[in-house]
């Protein structure tokens, strides 16, 4: 009998579970019945991925050596982080202005969704204010940050572990090996729990289909489709120049994340695929040292989707209400964009959150939101699969501006890859 790859069931469990929300919509017999699912599927993710980024964190920056070493390291990925980021701000401007998406949209027909959870939130953040925000991320109490999932203190308290490691030697190394233990041990229960991705991703979409509908796209599709071809626009233009400017093809990073990029779509969630994307680089000739340190502080300062979709979303809500913003305005808002999605980086509903934190300052009303946020899980979805990419991209970029990405070991990775296709091909005759 053939086996099926992992890629193909995820993507199985996507079309039925939007087959069975379209056929049950408004049940919430059907979404309550399917939630758990979903929600078992992605608390197996969330109970792994601190122990892989505490071990990974703490094995690499043994390995790599000294605090300054470190300190050059992460100072290069922020710089990427900042400029890439930017650039996907400026990206969603431009498209917002091209195609004007929030023009003649009839707000009459649309629906009012509670964002008052949001606003909370944003007013939390926005008294706590950037300073603070960048004060919190050195721990005053580790066991405090590991059980609120507080990413930033946990990589800065495995940073400075590893180099303390890496610093007393010999004396070290027992405490390096329980950690090596730890990591490849995390990474097996990774494997295991990924067999129950389909799913989970079925439940996780059926419930989304089931509760909102395909009909409630309708009202906002001319705002869907401008957000998607936006992002294929970004991932294949921006992001795959890029590549081909470190010499890499932006299909091949697709084609080792297909499994992982399905995942993260269907989801909605960059935690879902952490693991394995750490993983997946390493093998793609990346070094552990930069791998376990770029990719879990870009999910919290390299959100190439959510960054676009904000500025986008900016001007979508000016439009609807026929606010016409000045290029003043306009490059007013990037400049708070740049601030405001770094600064807040980490908190739940992130990107509804700056949209909140940022549409003020240039005098969009806040309300705006409520008419969009019904539609915001399928825009999510797309966001998340291209901050995987963002990410992935990210750690390769800087494994070859420090000289050690492995060329030779990324070649046989997908030599390994082609070879697996060829025979589910084969199998499939």
């Amino acid at each position: 009998m053939r086996k099926i790859s992992l890629a193909w069931q995820i993507f199985i469990g996507l079309i039925l579970g939007i087959i069975i929300g379209a056929v049950f919509h408004g049940s919430d017999q059907v979404a309550n019945f399917l939630q758990p699912f979903g929600d078992i599927f992605l608390r197996l993710i969330k109970m792994i991925v601190i122990p892989i980024v505490v071990s990974s964190l703490i094995v690499g920056i043994a390995g790599a050596g000294d605090l300054k070493q470190v300190g050059k390291l992460g100072l290069k990925a922020l710089i990427y982080f900042e400029i890439v980021t930017t650039i996907a701000i400026i990206v969603g401007l431009l498209s917002a202005n091209l195609v004007h998406p929030g023009s003649g949209v009839n707000m009459g027909s649309l629906t009012k969704t509670d964002i008052n959870s949001y606003v909370q939130t944003e007013k939390q953040t926005h008294e706590q204010g950037f300073v603070a925000t960048i004060e919190s991320i050195v721990p005053t109490n580790l066991f405090e940050s590991l059980a609120e999932g507080n990413m930033l203190p946990i990589i800065f308290f495995s940073v400075m572990f590893g180099v303390g490691v890496a610093a007393i030697g010999e004396k070290g190394q027992p405490v390096l090996r329980f950690f090596q233990g730890v990591s490849e041990a995390m990474f097996y229960i990774t494997n295991l729990i990924m067999r129950l991705a389909p799913i989970g991703v079925f439940a996780l979409i059926g419930v989304t289909v089931t509760k909102f509908g395909l009909v409630s796209l309708i009202p906002l599709s001319k705002l869907v489709i401008t957000v998607y071809i936006t992002i294929i626009f970004f991932v294949i233009v921006v992001l795959g120049l890029i590549a081909k400017l470190v010499g890499i093809n932006i299909f091949n990073i697709f084609k080792i994340l297909k499994d992982e990029l399905i995942l993260a779509y269907s989801t909605a969630s960059s935690e879902a695929v952490l693991p394995k994307l750490m993983e997946k680089m390493e093998k793609f000739g990346c070094p552990k040292s930069i791998t376990s340190l770029v990719i879990p502080t870009g999910y919290s300062f390299n959100l190439d989707g959510s960054t676009l979709y904000q500025s986008l979303a900016a001007l979508f809500i000016a439009q609807m209400y026929g606010i016409h913003l000045s290029i003043s305005a306009q490059i007013s808002l990037v400049l708070v964009l740049m601030v405001t999605s770094k600064g807040i980086a980490g908190v739940p509903g992130v990107s509804f959150v700056v949209l909140l934190a940022t549409l003020g300052s240039v005098g969009i009303p806040l309300e705006g939101l409520a008419f969009i946020a019904g539609i915001d899980r399928i825009l999510d979805m797309a966001r998340t699969a291209v901050n995987v990419v963002g990410n992935s991209l990210a750690t390769i970029v800087v494994s070859k501006w420090e000289g050690k990405y492995d060329k030779a070991k990324a070649k046989a990775y997908l030599a390994e890859i082609d070879h697996k296709e060829s025979e589910y091909a084969t199998e499939a005759k």
